[in-house]
């Protein structure tokens, strides 16, 4: 359904559904329009509504340049009332009304990858910029997204913001206001009341640099302050209740155009900054994208905020099990890099990745012809790629009838073949319907689904535009079958929150040669991101335990001194990657193979749920784990570790309810069946018999 309607019209209700009250059908100038569910957008004299059972956010039209009015969580009843007349977005542009403000509606059907969502698109022209903002309405999601796009935006960014201690002591209203301006912005809401918690959560990408990936900061907002993060969870400590916002951009040090914050604060009033374009960019003829925001509301608790922002983030990409759930391995791990890779090294890794579970076999680096700076062999490069046309087809000394015999082998052990491949970054991604047209003849030639996308730049919005022309030309190509592993190791990157769309992230590089592969660091690292990024879409490292013994001498957390199940078990919560060549391994690291067997059984449904982290931060002394609550809310899983401590057993704080009968029974792992009663904040008593060991269990949830 694609409706258009034009401001001259104000008093016409434009509308998929207004209210889940209203009766089944609805009619627009007598025609009759069906309801799509619950999501709805009308544009009423000066007010347009959009939303759906669960959130309606209100504008004042405003010639198409939107003014935030409320924001109503519909569960709880409570409306955030903006009391500001600032526009929702600026990009150096006033607040005054629009000309030739106009509402589109577009009701999108799934395509396998994105969900069906209803898309209300505004456009407008302030001050000689035209604006589009697309809202995106989704059924049963307490958030909506808008898309943000501009052109002949006047060259005006986010200025910075003065350091406090250089500002005078405060003895007037008038005082106040020195705190410097916001400039462009996102998006901005003023609400009254002055006890808002608030909490920003920054995540750090790069990770071959870093290895704590993300940082909390609570705070009550006071006098204007910037703040970093992709994440703003506000609430309200008079009633508790509460709003988020999801900046969809690269992680803060990556963004393009960065000035230095994505939120300022000042009592009620919370502003999204940093829209990710620069002067350059704004001088581009046509529209630009900018970057995206989510909103979304929630009632009292953390998990019901948590509940709120993971609702919205599984609308993001659909995950179907078939294509999705993965245990990967990949042979870069072992640090050959392209020196062992060729038809018969390959087959060989699958007869034995086929024997340990695997359902993923990817050809890192050096199965094409030619040379990445990477490589082992020769010195190669990444600039210029296109000059050797044959650059992204199988080296013929490695594999002299192509991926063909490879291919065959996967398919008779029941496994899928992926392959690396790095798009060609020289001038922001010129190439890109080359790269697109590389990786569609592979999938043609030998049905090749998955690929890890390495090496990425995106230092401006060229960069952006042409890298998401690459995937969305692949995705159109192969029906939507293809699925990308995107790398966030290194370079200027989608990070966390933006290209979520288009696969899973590949999260980290770890190597016992180099002695930064310890299995509680990656358990911390999935841990602690599972809070605010759905673990199901990050691939987690195991590697050979057994391999540089010697360079761990006298390390209490040496890798080693894990059993091979409780290193596996360490990447259950996401996408298990084996990051190792199965032929280093030794015999005795086949008995996981009955554990991965079990996992496979369950690795569907409990992704399916929202998982999020339980117990203490790893510390490899600690007891940790993660908790999936299944979509019934009565069921789910938890996973239990017992790190190195002398703790038999250890109270656990859980998201289960509190003071509700529980019956827990153990799917994996060591520990046994019980059933309790959960204490204060869901604390329920686990047992673990030995240090090092792990539990999952199937629970539910018998009487509250």
């Amino acid at each position: 359904m694609f409706l258009r309607f034009l401001s001259a019209a104000p008093a016409l209700i434009l509308a998929a559904l207004a209210s889940a009250c209203r009766s089944n059908d609805i009619t627009l100038d007598g025609n009759p329009v069906k309801k799509e569910n619950s999501k709805y957008a009308e544009l009423s004299g000066d007010t347009l509504r959009i939303g759906n059972s669960l959130i309606e956010r209100t504008f004042l039209w405003n010639g198409g340049n939107l003014v935030n009015a409320a924001i109503t969580d519909r569960t709880t009843g409570r409306v955030f009332q903006n009391i500001s007349r600032d526009a929702s977005i600026s990009i150096g542009t006033g607040n005054g009304p629009g000309e030739n403000g106009r509402l589109e509606l577009e009701t999108v059907q799934s395509d396998g990858i994105r969900p069906g969502r209803l898309e209300a698109t505004v456009t407008c022209t302030v001050d000689g910029t035209e604006f589009r903002r697309v809202f995106r309405i989704y059924d049963g999601c307490p958030a909506i997204a808008c898309d943000n796009y501009v052109q002949g935006a006047a060259a005006e960014e986010i200025s910075a913001h003065s350091n406090a201690a250089d500002r005078k002591n405060i003895e007037s209203t008038a005082d106040m206001k020195q705190a410097g301006r916001t400039g462009s912005r996102l998006e901005t809401f003023s609400f009254d009341g002055l006890h808002w918690q608030t909490r920003t959560v920054e995540f750090s990408d790069v990770t071959d640099w870093n290895n704590n990936l993300v940082a909390e900061r609570n705070f009550i907002p006071y006098r204007k302050t910037g703040y970093r993060g992709n994440l703003l969870f506000a609430r309200d400590s008079r009633d508790g209740n509460g709003f988020f916002i999801l900046k969809e951009a690269p992680c803060p040090g990556a963004q393009v155009g960065y000035g230095g914050s994505d939120f300022v604060c000042e009592s009620g009033t919370f502003t999204v900054t940093g829209t990710g374009a620069m002067e350059e960019d704004l001088k581009q003829n046509g529209m630009i994208r900018l970057y995206s925001c989510v909103t979304g509301v929630y009632g009292q608790g953390e998990l019901a905020a948590l509940k709120a922002l993971r609702n919205y983030q599984k609308h993001i990409r659909e995950h179907h099990p078939d294509r999705d759930e993965m245990i990967m391995m990949n042979t870069w791990g072992d640090r050959s890099q392209d020196s062992k890779v060729n038809e018969q090294f390959c087959i060989a890794e699958l007869e034995k990745a086929a024997r340990l579970g695997v359902t993923h076999f990817q050809i890192d680096d050096g199965w094409q012809e030619g040379k990445s700076p990477n490589s082992a062999v020769a010195r190669g490069s990444f600039r210029n790629i296109w000059e050797n046309p044959l650059y992204w087809t199988p080296a013929l000394d490695k594999y002299p009838d192509g991926l063909k015999p490879v291919v065959d082998k996967a398919e008779e052990l029941g496994i899928k073949l992926g392959l690396w491949f790095n798009p060609s970054i020289q001038n922001d991604f010129e190439d890109w319907e080359k790269d697109a047209g590389a990786v569609i003849r592979l999938y043609r030639d030998y049905g090749i689904r998955v690929f890890k996308i390495d090496g990425l730049s995106i230092p401006n919005k060229r960069a952006e535009e042409n890298l998401r022309k690459f995937f969305d030309k692949v995705l159109e190509e192969t029906g939507n079958e293809v699925v990308f592993n995107v790398d966030v190791t290194a370079g200027r990157r989608g990070g966390y929150n933006m290209l979520n769309e288009y696969g899973n992230i590949f999260l980290e590089n770890r190597y016992t040669d180099w002695r930064n592969y310890y299995p509680y660091w990656t358990l911390r690292n999935i841990w602690q991101l599972s809070r605010y990024v759905p673990a199901e879409r990050i691939q987690v490292e195991f590697l050979n335990k057994w391999r540089n013994t010697d360079k761990y001498k006298g390390d209490p957390f040496a890798p080693a001194g894990y059993s091979f199940d409780y290193v596996f078990a360490t990447a259950m919560a996401g996408q298990p990657l084996a990051w190792m060549e199965a032929s280093n391994l030794p015999e005795e690291a086949y008995g996981t193979a009955s554990l991965i067997r079990q996992y496979k059984e369950v690795a569907a449904e409990f992704h399916e749920g929202i998982i999020l982290p339980v117990g203490e931060e790893p510390s490899g002394r600690s007891w940790t784990g993660f908790q999936s609550i299944s979509p019934d809310g009565e069921t789910g899983f938890i996973i239990v570790y017992r790190e190195r401590n002398d703790r038999v057993s250890a109270g656990i704080r859980t998201w289960l309810p509190e003071n509700s009968k529980v019956l827990f029974t153990k799917i994996l792992g060591d520990g046994r069946n019980f059933r309790t009663m959960t204490g204060e904040n869901g604390r329920v008593v686990f047992r673990l018999d030995s240090p090092d060991s792990f539990a999952m269990y199937r629970y539910s949830i018998r009487q509250r």
